[in-house]
């Protein structure tokens, strides 16, 4: 996500840079070391989805400040 976003990890962690899921449980977090998005809770598709064939889950990059 650091990449992506063409931010040094120094100035990654200073701008607040966070991943938020919907609904209560947050699935993934941003390894703070290296920038990656990583799971942060196990993932089980048979609870998150039973009778959906493709299952989405959502979240959004928060930065603050200017970019």
């Amino acid at each position: 996500v650091a990449k992506d976003l063409g931010l040094q990890l120094p100035a990654f962690s200073d701008r607040g840079v966070r991943v938020v899921s919907e609904g209560r449980t947050q699935y993934f977090s941003l390894h703070g070391k290296t920038g990656h998005l990583v799971t942060a809770e196990r993932i089980d598709r048979e609870q998150l989805c039973r009778l959906v064939e493709k299952c989405v889950l959502r979240c959004e990059l928060i930065v603050e400040g200017e970019m």
